[in-house]
């Protein structure tokens, strides 16, 4: 069992708000993705290498409102939160031995597509981030290709991530569990976590 950073998700109360947000941070325009129907939610994307991407996704206004709580905690962002980074997806090679293994409760494996693209994924019940977002969602991919090496390359690399959590131990126990290997920097903190990406882009490194 292996896994690798998959995708970061960057949340807003609007698709469009979160575009014109990480265009101005990256230089570059998130490409539209498309409609989670399950969830009410559709995303825009940034692809950070042959298997990795940035995912900005938002309640989408023109869809009917799910019968569970949407993913990423968005039904809770507060009227005026603006867009951040939220969160981060890890790629497994055996989703459903990587959610045994896990040293924390990630939530039950569900089944999700959108348009061609099929994928199973993590999302605990109440739709709520685990650790606050610290801990990652795990993903398996159907078929061979990873879906960022459609995306047109915008010259943008993930560089790294750095976390800081006061249950920092749990989460590097889970990540062990999993086999996952990337580049992550894991830190304690005795006050409020954080979560940073370090992103290569045509203008120099930026940080969300």
């Amino acid at each position: 069992m292996t896994s690798a950073i998959d995708h970061l998700v960057v949340t807003a109360r609007s698709r469009d708000e979160g575009i014109a947000w990480l265009a101005d941070l990256l230089g570059v325009a998130p490409v539209m993705g498309g409609e989670h129907a399950r969830m009410g939610t559709h995303n825009a994307l940034v692809r950070l290498g042959d298997a990795a991407y940035l995912e900005v996704i938002a309640p989408n206004p023109r869809a009917p409102r799910p019968d569970r709580p949407r993913w990423f905690d968005l039904d809770r962002l507060p009227p005026a939160a603006a867009p951040r980074l939220a969160t981060w997806v890890v790629r497994s090679s055996d989703i459903d031995a990587a959610v045994a293994a896990a040293a924390l409760p990630l939530g039950p494996i569900e089944a999700m597509t959108r348009g061609a693209l099929e994928w199973r994924i993590t999302i605990p019940p109440d739709g709520g981030l685990v650790l606050d977002g610290a801990a990652p969602s795990l993903i398996q991919w159907a078929g061979h290709e990873h879906p960022a090496a459609a995306l047109p390359d915008q010259g943008c690399r993930l560089e790294g991530l750095t976390i800081r959590h006061p249950r920092a131990d749990r989460l590097a126990a889970m990540l062990r569990d999993i086999g996952f290997d990337g580049p992550l920097t894991l830190s304690p903190s005795t006050e409020d976590w954080a979560l940073g990406a370090a992103i290569h882009t045509p203008a120099g490194v930026c940080v969300l």
